[in-house]
């Protein structure tokens, strides 16, 4: 995904920065914990035995992906897991695909919760909220619903796209198939390079 990191430092400048390479982080992370954690319910012990179950960044996103993140605001992750461990079998590789975007649901919601708590809070005290404040929860919000909607995309190796092999045989044996994998290769280089996903933030 594309984070406009230009429009952070117009804004509030390094601090907005900050804020937004904080949530970069933060929902590429617990996005990939999500996944992890349900492997390891589903019974699969994989991301345990590689030392994947960490808050660090450096073990999900390698030093290449936050390095993008910092300078054009690109930034991707892995979770490794094993789906013919899974307990529930296909619906399994389902429940596990998706728990990564129920995450970002939950950390959005969240966010904007925070929101309304502290606008109620400022009215009823006749006060104004601070600025920043309300920004940083705002695009903590707007980046998990943003990288909600982008790993539902139904092209590999995005979350959808998994979920999908778990439910449809013809979808899974798609999912496998060389030509369709540089197909969506070449889908996700033009969503994320094209300004599509800016896009996305600036119409919230």
């Amino acid at each position: 995904m594309q984070i406009p990191i230009g429009g952070a430092y117009e804004q509030f400048g390094m601090p907005g920065v900050a804020a937004f390479l904080f949530w970069g982080l933060a929902a590429i992370v617990l996005h990939e914990l999500g996944h992890g954690f349900a492997a390891v319910w589903q019974g699969d012990d994989t991301p345990r035995r590689e030392g994947r179950l960490t808050l660090n960044p450096l073990v999900h996103m390698g030093w290449l992906s936050i390095v993008f993140l910092c300078l054009v605001g690109i930034a991707w992750g892995s979770m490794p897991t094993d789906p013919s461990r899974f307990r529930w079998g296909r619906k399994g590789r389902v429940f596990v695909a998706l728990a990564g975007p129920a995450v970002n649901l939950a950390l959005g919601l969240l966010s904007w919760a925070v929101i309304a708590v502290m606008l109620a809070y400022h009215e009823k005290n006749g006060t104004e909220p601070s600025e920043q404040a309300l920004w940083f929860w705002l695009r903590g919000g707007l980046l998990n619903f943003v990288l909600l909607a982008f790993n539902l995309l139904p092209l590999p190796p995005l979350d959808g796209a998994q979920a999908l092999a778990g439910v449809s045989r013809t979808f899974w044996k798609w999912l496998h198939d060389p030509f369709a994998l540089r197909v969506s290769f070449i889908a996700l280089l033009v969503f994320m390079f094209s300004g599509l996903s800016s896009i996305m933030f600036e119409a919230v």
